[in-house]
């Protein structure tokens, strides 16, 4: 287990701090570093922000990748965008009902005045773009990171209340992995007749939910992992090996979406693919990404290929109605781990390298020392 380092930092220098009491945060410093925990008073809500307490956060293959050191984060920061939390303050223009809810919030902040907010619909791409879980402390409160017990949503973030029947578990990888494939999927709700899924990791899962809900006759979902494709049916897909899938004719499939992270995928999904069909390409968000593929091969076919990275705040809100609409229809509990306290998240990420479950979560609020415990 990786050793846990504790240190109370020094009052920031920053506006707002008040009464609210202490929060608890996780900072990453650099790969291979333990996570070093950080105790700081509360700060109070700015025009338009939200403070929350984090309930559960997941990791998300994006976490593991800066964890790793395949993919670079500005040190220290607090990792994590996926999470569902209780409000418990907000700033002036902020409306105060949602004191007291249980939310889920968008992963991004958004200016909503730039091109990309306003004429291309793709907030997403703001030209002043903030990420929860990739920036630094020193920017805004420091409070930035799902890996910790608050965090405070800044003014363009869009927050929406969860009903009773969609769970801590079901609703914390909402907010990128979910609502990623229902953008992803956007082009696909009209149904059709075969749809092959390159991936069963947790996009890969929710977009056989997706597709099978919107109406696909087959959703094949392809992998190489046994552990993985045995959670397939359980989501509407139709598992394949990598050897069953090469079996398939060629032009058999009117959409392929990619979710493996790997190009070695896209000749395969190029063969697949009949003329006109989709190619949705999802999973390749690292540089080492380059494409075994000729223009003709995409002409030849009347091939469409579109690219997915995040999503506009409709695409969570209505990843949080299909959570809701289908929260007894699909085992979601089956892939979200119990939680490890927050204290143990090296560890978490120890776990969650083994693969044992699509997403493993931590919570502030479970303890195995009470160091952190809510009592």
């Amino acid at each position: 287990m990786d050793p846990i380092v504790m240190a109370v930092a020094p009052e920031p220098e920053r506006r707002g701090m008040n009464s609210l009491g202490v929060a608890h945060l996780a900072v990453f410093n650099g790969p291979g570093k333990p996570f070093e925990f950080r105790s700081l008073p509360l700060p109070e809500p700015a025009a338009g922000e939200v403070l929350v307490a984090v309930s559960l956060a997941t990791l998300c293959g994006s976490d593991l990748h800066t964890f790793d050191g395949r993919r670079q984060e500005p040190t220290p920061c607090v990792l994590g965008h996926e999470a569902v939390g209780r409000v418990i303050a907000v700033g002036e223009g902020r409306d105060p009902a949602l004191i007291g809810q249980r939310v889920t919030w968008t992963l991004a902040d958004s200016c909503g005045g730039c091109r990309p907010c306003l004429d291309w619909e793709l907030p997403q791409k703001c030209e002043r773009l903030f990420k929860y879980g990739h920036a630094p402390m020193g920017s805004g409160t420091g409070f930035n990171g799902c890996y910790a017990s608050h965090i405070v949503l800044r003014a363009g973030t869009t927050v929406i209340p969860l009903p009773d029947s969609v769970t801590d578990a079901m609703a914390a990888p909402a907010n990128c992995a979910l609502a990623t494939m229902v953008a992803a999927t956007e082009p696909l709700t009209t149904g059709g007749d075969t749809v092959v899924i390159q991936g069963a990791g947790l996009l890969g899962l929710y977009g056989g939910a997706l597709l099978k809900e919107a109406g696909w006759r087959r959703v094949l979902v392809v992998d190489r992992n046994p552990a993985r494709l045995a959670f397939v049916p359980r989501f509407g897909g139709e598992p394949l090996t990598c050897s069953e899938a090469e079996a398939l004719p060629s032009g058999s499939a009117d959409a392929v979406i990619e979710a493996t992270g790997s190009p070695m995928v896209v000749p395969e999904a190029i063969r697949l693919l009949r003329p006109g069909g989709h190619y949705a390409l999802v999973g390749m968000v690292h540089p080492d990404s380059h494409l075994d593929l000729t223009g003709e091969a995409i002409i030849r076919k009347c091939l469409t290929l579109r690219g997915t990275h995040n999503y506009a705040p409709r695409h969570l809100r209505m990843a949080v109605a299909f959570l809701t609409q289908h929260a007894a229809r699909y085992p979601w509990a089956s892939l979200v781990s119990p939680p490890l306290p927050l204290q143990e998240l090296g560890p978490a990420f120890a776990v969650a390298h083994q693969g044992l479950w699509p997403r493993v979560s931590v919570s502030p609020w479970t303890s195995s020392s009470g160091t952190f415990s809510r009592s």
